[in-house]
């Protein structure tokens, strides 16, 4: 039997070097400790110099410099905005700020990211649409080529949410750099942190600077207090962007970190009917932020969700989602469901969705795993789920949620 972890596992948790403590304490001691200062300069040097970008902005959250994304691209009410279907919130709650209506676009089986062929269907339906939000899903980054292609054959500007990717490459090329506007995120759970913060990144210097001034509270040049457009208060603060600035040096390491956990779950999983979180090897670097899982379909128990609750029938050989998450929770670990598809949130059910299979609103029977499920995001929602992922979680540990992720598949 195996006994629960005495210290929790979790899914992903800031890990901390030391050094950052030093830049916080360079902010205090100068006395910087608002919106303007060294940390701040230094971390968007770095970001440009890492990245692969001529400007880099630093903002309060990865959300803030969506949102300025979203302005930049001239996003009006009513304007329809094809966004990533499997997302977090985050990644559509800015085009709705600027009055904007998301039209979700399904994913596709090799990365889980939004699917370039639904894009063009959805550019059939919607020939006017003229923006694109796309996400790279846990770290590993969507077709962005092809996506590119697309916009570009549409006159439509695209936005790269990298904020989960970061570090990642495709192409050779890093994440974060396919966009007219493009973002990451420095959240307490991302590859590097800063407890919060983010950054918008572009190769337009003027717009840019625009994103500066709005993020400012949109002050005049004046000697007084002078507003001619509405502003925020986005900036991101100096102290924040102290610990950014210690964990940049740190984000290889996590990543190599993060990539022996993902090996380390695909090889314990190998006689298991499950599959990892897919992506293109020959052309794709991700960061491997966090591992996940999905059951084959015929090795699935019966699993029925609702909005906030879900029930299964234990089945011998089988498993689901719900009974695997269970019982890490048991055991003191944490996991998570697959983001929910957007177009299946209460929120968003009666927005717009495009899949190559059929376009339409999420059907209820869709909401139970079988054959006849037209869109690709409500399949991986059902079989899938992310796995602890904390890159401080050691190798023994690891051995045992692969232990205790096989024992559900013993009945």
């Amino acid at each position: 039997m195996i006994k629960p972890f005495e210290k929790k596992v979790w899914l992903s948790t800031p890990t901390m070097h030391g050094e950052e403590l030093e830049y916080i304490k360079s902010a205090y001691e100068t006395n910087w400790m608002s919106t303007v200062g060294e940390n701040i300069n230094e971390v968007e040097r770095i970001t440009c110099e890492y990245v692969g970008c001529k400007c880099a902005v630093g903002l309060s959250a990865g959300t803030a410099a969506l949102h300025m994304a979203v302005k930049l691209a001239g996003v009006k009410r009513g304007d329809k905005v094809f966004c990533s279907d499997i997302t977090f919130a985050a990644t559509v709650n800015p085009v709705v700020y600027e009055g904007g209506i998301p039209v979700f676009i399904d994913s596709e089986k090799d990365t889980w990211n939004m699917d370039p062929k639904a894009l063009e269907k959805a550019f059939e339906i919607y020939p006017d649409v003229k923006v694109v939000v796309v996400a790279n899903l846990y770290g590993v980054p969507a077709k962005l080529d092809e996506i590119r292609k697309i916009c570009d054959e549409h006159n439509a500007i695209m936005i790269e949410d990298a904020a989960e990717s970061l570090g990642a490459m495709y192409k050779g090329k890093q994440t974060g750099t396919f966009g007219d506007y493009n973002i990451i995120s420095f959240n307490g759970n991302k590859i590097i942190t800063g407890s919060s913060g983010g950054m918008l990144m572009t190769d337009d210097v003027e717009k840019a600077n625009r994103v500066r001034k709005w993020s400012t509270q949109s002050r005049e040049d004046a000697p007084w207090y002078q507003h001619e457009e509405v502003g925020y208060n986005y900036r991101m603060s100096n102290v924040i962007a102290g610990v950014v600035r210690g964990q940049f040096k740190y984000l290889d390491e996590h990543i190599a970190q993060k990539k022996a956990i993902y090996e380390r779950y695909k090889e314990g999983f190998k006689d298991l009917p499950v599959s990892m979180n897919p992506f293109i090897e020959d052309t794709m670097n991700p960061n491997y932020w966090l591992s996940c899982m999905i059951i084959d379909k015929d090795a699935m128990c019966k699993q029925v969700r609702g909005e906030n609750k879900a029930l299964y029938i234990k089945e011998e050989g089988k498993s689901c989602p719900t009974q695997i998450l269970e019982e890490l929770t048991k055991h003191n670990a944490e996991g998570r469901p697959v983001w929910k598809p957007m177009h299946m949130q209460p929120i968003f059910r009666m927005n717009p969705f495009v899949t190559v299979n059929g376009d339409g609103r999420c059907q209820t029977n869709a909401y139970i795993s079988n054959e006849n499920v037209l869109d690709v995001g409500v399949d991986i929602f059902e079989r899938g789920l992310c796995l602890p992922s904390d890159n401080k979680m050691t190798k023994e540990e690891q051995d045992i949620i692969i232990e205790i992720i096989k024992n559900c598949f013993r009945g």
